[in-house]
Formats: structure tokens, C-alpha cells, sequence
């Protein structure tokens, strides 16, 4: 195995034994990336001088045995709305163009005190409102199995940089999918944090009551070794479960619902090889979805309109006018709305606690549709809108319902296997993840 299409782990592991250096590494990734014909839609800002000046910092705390984490010495791609000073941050948004922070955000600077290397800035749909990650008012970044193909969103160039050999792991947002939705249309792990388990401050927001952060990579040991730096709490990735012990639920309410042929069959099939390896998986309905989708169309666009209106109603043109229209759906949203439809959430968030308390997590497609095809959506806006919903409706629910979910790539291209389990349960979601990362993918 070539070394740009190691782990973020297993290059850590690699420095730690004097295998290779963290200078090679970060210079064989800087190549990789100015040889890539993908190079300017995945990168928006390639930062080598900072990258080889941490990675030579790396290097001296390897030779002196004083490296400060496993993933010292490790490449890291950010996407384009995490502050980096003296780095333009965007938000893959011309109304932010020349914007230029002069500190790192704190997810930022607790990664490079961790000694990771930053290696730049990725492409993501505008503002980080739509799940398709398909841009063109900056750039589409291409999905890994069909370029003709949307590359997910709204974390598009992160997932195109660990899928393109660009990165080992990549940091994004998930708002209402932005993780997960790109990990499992390019065949990634994705990990979707509990709100406010990873900190916010210095990353351009765009609903603040549902924004979090967390990565995409090649295996769930990343995702783990990653939410430890991000969230600054110990991970205890060696306690994985016996699958006798694992009991799971597949959400038949919404979840199943309007699912591609292609995605059921990835998802059954994954079932049936979790039971053969002898997890206990049962199925039901979960009443309180369909209500709580129904708030969606509410609390997402009040919020979003709320943060960005006044920006946006100067300079309209500026945007791609189907997000434009998503954006300006919260204009005539009250305020009195709002607070009903959070009010009724929060019921409904206690309703869904306890209904599943009895089982480790609530399984389900990652999207219901693959990845589809871009130059139809560019042509036709109300299927732009349609299709980004519909690639939402999964993955959503997790963002609503305060859960931590972890996305997993299947035996089926574009197709991913999620779980979702109760708040600020990572630890133990990611320990079921390891279990459950190679029998899913057969």
C-alpha cells in the first residue's frame, strides 16, 4: 500500500517507529495535490509553507521521542470555513471573498498543537447550506466514482481530498448531513458529533443551535484518534463489542421510506452479514420522526436567514439561486414559528430517548438516493431543490434529535451504513463502529 493511501492512523504509527518522517509525508501530499488535475476543485488554498514548517516541527519531536498525540506529524485538509490565520476562509461563498482571519478557529488550534500538519482549505457548497456539495459559483469538487456525479455535501472537498489521495483525514461541519452525506457518496467514514461536544468558536456558522464538527477518513480508528484532538477528551478506541452484545434498530418510519433500489439492497445486505456475525437486530416504527421532520422546513431555513439575510439580500446575485431561495425560505418564518417548532422538538427529542433506550443505536441507509448526476440539477432548480431534500432526510434526523452518528462505507459504491446513537455517546458509538466497520463492508 502506497503511502498517500495509508490511514491517518497508520501513518501516525509509522512516524512513531521511525518508518517514515512526517517531512516526506507532507512533502509527498504537497506533490501529490500540485500534480492533481483536481488540484483547484477540491483546494481552495494549499498552505505548503505552513504545512513543511510544521511538518519539520514533527519531525524533530519524532526524533526526540517527544511527539504529542498519535496523529503527530499527520496531514490534515480543513474545510473552507474553519478560521486559519492568515488564510482566506470563505465559505465557498462570494459574499465572503477576500475574507482573511487573522487566528486559527479553536478546532484549528487544537489539531496543530497536537502536531497535525495543515496542509490547506477545501471546496463546500455555499455557506454550507445544501447536502449535493455541487457549487458553481466557486467550484464542484469531483465524487470518486463518477465525476459526472454530485460529490455530497456541504463537506464536498474535504471528502474529495481523503478520496482523491489528497489527505489522510479531513475535518468538515455537519449541520443536517454535511459529514455524512459526502463520506458515503465517495465510500468514507464520517463521524457527525454531538453538538457542542467539538467547539464552534471560529468556524463560520450557518444554523448554530444544530452546526458540529468532525471528520471524514479511511477507517473509524481516524474518526476516533480525531474527535480526542477535536474534542480534547480522552477516546478508548480498545473496548470494541462482542456483536452478540449488540442490539440494533432499523427505523422503518421515513428512513426506508423513497429509498433507491441500490441503497436498500446495500443496507440489507450489510444487515444480513451483522447477522450472521450475531448482532441482534429488530425492526420498528419511530412515530416521533415523522413529526420532527416535519419541523425541519422551519427551524433550518428561520435559522440560517437569521445569520446570513442581511448579507445576502445585498448582494443576491452573488449566490446560486436555488441556496439563494433555500436561504431566503426563512424570510417569512417568525420568530413565534420558530420558537414553537423548537419547543415541539425538544419533546419530541425526549419521546425518541426513550423510545430507543434499549438499543445501542438506530440503523439506517446514510441517504436513500446515490450520488446523482450534476448537469440535470444545474439545468432544473426545483430538481436541485427536490434532490438535495431528499439526500438530506436521513441524515437530518440525527442533527435534530441531538444524536452522535457514525456513517460507514458498504460493499456498495455510493452507498453508506449509518448508526446514530444518544448524545454525546461517541466513545462507545466509535468502539461499536470497529466491530462493525469490516463486517458491513463484505
Amino acid at each position: 500500500m502506497g503511502l498517500l493511501s495509508l490511514s491517518a492512523a497508520e501513518l501516525g504509527w509509522a512516524i512513531e517507529v521511525g518508518k517514515t518522517d512526517p517531512v516526506d509525508v507532507t512533502k509527498a501530499f504537497l506533490s501529490e495535490i500540485n500534480d492533481s488535475a483536481y488540484r483547484d476543485q477540491i483546494y481552495t488554498f494549499v498552505s505548503s509553507e505552513r504545512a513543511l514548517e510544521e511538518a519539520e516541527s514533527a519531525s524533530k519531536r519524532a526524533l526526540t521521542k517527544t511527539r504529542r498525540s498519535v496523529l503527530d506529524g499527520v496531514p490534515v485538509s480543513w474545510k473552507d470555513l474553519f478560521d486559519t490565520a492568515n488564510i482566506p476562509t470563505e465559505s465557498g461563498s462570494q459574499l465572503l471573498a477576500g475574507r482573511v482571519p487573522s487566528s486559527d478557529c479553536e478546532v484549528v488550534r487544537r489539531a496543530t498543537q497536537a502536531g497535525m500538519v495543515c496542509l490547506g482549505k477545501t471546496h463546500l457548497s455555499e455557506l454550507a447550506f445544501s447536502g449535493l456539495g455541487i457549487n458553481p459559483m466557486t467550484a464542484t469538487s469531483p465524487n470518486r466514482y463518477d465525476i459526472a456525479t454530485a460529490p455530497g455535501g456541504s463537506s464536498s472537498g474535504a471528502a474529495a481530498s481523503v478520496a482523491y489521495n489528497l489527505a489522510p483525514i479531513a475535518i468538515g461541519s455537519d449541520t443536517g448531513g454535511s459529514v455524512r452525506i459526502p463520506s458515503a457518496w465517495n465510500g468514507l467514514v464520517g463521524l457527525k458529533t454531538t453538538h457542542g461536544a467539538v467547539p464552534l468558536d471560529g468556524v463560520v456558522p450557518l444554523c448554530s443551535s444544530f452546526d458540529t464538527v468532525g471528520p471524514l477518513c479511511r477507517s473509524v480508528e481516524d474518526a476516533g484518534l480525531m474527535f480526542e484532538i477535536l474534542s480534547g477528551n480522552k477516546v478508548n478506541l480498545g473496548n470494541s463489542p462482542d456483536l452478540n452484545t449488540v442490539k440494533l434498530l432499523v427505523c422503518e418510519t421515513a428512513m426506508l421510506e423513497n429509498c433507491e433500489e441500490k441503497q436498500l439492497h446495500a443496507f440489507e445486505s450489510a444487515l444480513a452479514e451483522l447477522q450472521k456475525a450475531g448482532a441482534r437486530i429488530e425492526r420498528g416504527e419511530i412515530p416521533e420522526l415523522t413529526e420532527m421532520i416535519e419541523l425541519g422546513p422551519t427551524m433550518f431555513p428561520y435559522e440560517a436567514y437569521q445569520q446570513w439575510g442581511e448579507e445576502i439580500e445585498k448582494s443576491p446575485e452573488k449566490m446560486f439561486r436555488p441556496v439563494l431561495d433555500r436561504f431566503l425560505g426563512g424570510k417569512g418564518i417568525s420568530a413565534e414559528q420558530d420558537a414553537k417548532a423548537r419547543e415541539r422538538m425538544i419533546e419530541l427529542r425526549q419521546s425518541y430517548y426513550q423510545r430507543t433506550s434499549n438499543y445501542n443505536a438506530v440503523i439506517a441507509p446514510t441517504t436513500p438516493n446515490s450520488a446523482p448526476d450534476i448537469q440535470p440539477l444545474l439545468e432544473d432548480f426545483e430538481a436541485f431543490w427536490d434532490t438535495n431534500l431528499r439526500s438530506l432526510s436521513n441524515t437530518r434526523i440525527g442533527n435534530m434529535f441531538g444524536l452522535c452518528a457514525l456513517t460507514l462505507p458498504t460493499a456498495t459504491n455510493s452507498a453508506g451504513f449509518m448508526l446514530m446513537a444518544s448524545p454525546n455517546s461517541e466513545e462507545t458509538l466509535l468502539q461499536m463502529g470497529m466491530a462493525i466497520e469490516p463486517v458491513v463492508a463484505v
